[in-house]
């Protein structure tokens, strides 16, 4: 198989995984699908794909570059009862939001020092749950995506712990539709207010609105 036919197998594996996902969330969760931004403009694809290149030598991901083009990131809804704002309706994902190309970027990009802390390795975030900063979440590359953590960059892009984001995304969508045999960790889904968010019940993040959150299983 060529590269070329790889790289359209990705995407048009991506475009489905993410697809079944967005179609529950409308279904199961309005307030969360209402977070979804529009499609990133292909000159800001561009761009952030030569800005890359120019600093550390390769170019955006074939399978980020095909999520933007499918959502440009989220944006939180307000919520009439969520009077703690405890509850980001955008964060639909166990592991946290997904990252717009600019906050993408800036953490992966070498700093005004000109030091790149995460070692050169070919990999971009994506998506992260310290919208603050962020400072962690999961990276993307060839290999696939992982972990990764400001605090320890060690060793960031040498091992996978999903082969590709849609290989993360059927993950989700198994756990959502079929039951916890496809668990993503310690997190499970739940809904709120119209809003699909993963709470870990020995460890759970909600306060007030816990109360109101529903596991799906």
């Amino acid at each position: 198989m060529s590269d070329q036919h790889s790289v359209q197998d990705q995407v048009a594996r991506l475009q489905a995984s993410w697809g079944r996902l967005i179609t529950w969330l409308e279904q199961h969760a309005p307030t969360s699908h209402a977070s979804l931004q529009p499609p990133v403009p292909e000159t800001e694809i561009a761009g952030a794909d030569a800005m890359l290149r120019q600093h550390l030598g390769f170019g955006l991901p074939g399978e980020l570059a095909a999520l933007w083009r499918q959502c440009g990131g989220v944006e939180h809804q307000e919520i009439e009862g969520d009077e703690e704002g405890e509850v980001g309706s955008g964060a639909f994902l166990p592991g946290g939001v997904i990252m717009s190309p600019m906050d993408a970027l800036r953490s992966r990009l070498p700093d005004h020092t000109g030091t790149d802390w995460w070692g050169g390795a070919p990999v971009v975030p994506w998506l992260t749950g310290d919208e603050a900063g962020p400072e962690s979440g999961h990276w993307v590359g060839d290999i696939g995506i992982g972990r990764w953590s400001l605090d320890s960059l060690i060793g960031v892009g040498r091992k996978a712990a999903y082969p590709s984001i849609a290989a993360y995304l059927d993950a989700v969508y198994r756990t959502l539709t079929d039951g916890l045999a496809d668990a993503m960790g310690p997190n499970v889904p739940g809904v709120v207010w119209g809003c699909l968010i993963w709470e870990n019940h020995e460890a759970p993040l909600l306060d007030e609105a816990l109360p109101h959150w529903t596991p799906i299983h």
